[in-house]
């Protein structure tokens, strides 16, 4: 990769930090303060080894799909994606999510975990939607408990409440 490009977008669910490189979007990151950002880079530049800039004019494309989507009109993204930092398992669990989960609706973990041949392996979902370096755009919000739960979230439990509610799978919050 010869160099990654990113910045930070205002969101409703607060900055989002996007980094694509020449295969597509490569990084989604919740809470993009400053030091956030710092740490995001960092760990960029040393996982896919080339340098990492601030760059919006190339990251435009994410950002106009983004701010579609939280307008309410876009129920799809349209992005190549890279799927640099992640691998086996949690890959193949997280390309599942991203053609077979629309929008608007919700999977569970067990049922992810059977759609890529793993019945075993309803945690081990749990732990890649954890390690989703494309949220948002990989869906991994729409992954539920079997029980009706809403499950964890790594950008927290109320931005995973907000995304479900703008999908109308959830009442709008109250506050």
């Amino acid at each position: 990769m010869d160099e990654v490009a990113w910045a930070v977008r205002e969101t409703a669910v607060g900055p989002l930090m996007v980094a694509c490189g020449g295969a597509g979007l490569v990084l989604v990151a919740f809470r993009a303060e400053p030091r956030t950002v710092a740490r995001q880079v960092r760990a960029l530049e040393r996982r896919l080894g080339c340098p990492v800039v601030e760059d919006p004019e190339r990251t435009a494309p994410v950002s106009e799909q983004l701010d579609a989507y939280f307008a309410g009109g876009l129920t799809r993204f349209d992005l190549p994606l890279d799927w640099s930092l992640t691998t086996g398992f949690n890959r193949r669990v997280l390309r599942e999510l991203a053609v077979g989960v629309p929008y608007g609706s919700v999977v569970g973990y067990q049922d992810l975990a059977d759609r890529v041949g793993e019945p075993g392996a309803a945690r081990a979902v749990g732990a890649a939607m954890g390690a989703n370096p494309l949220p948002v755009v990989v869906p991994c919000h729409r992954v539920v408990e079997s029980d009706g739960g809403i499950g964890g979230f790594g950008g927290g439990l109320e931005i995973k409440r907000a995304l479900l509610a703008l999908e109308g799978v959830l009442p709008a919050p109250l506050f």
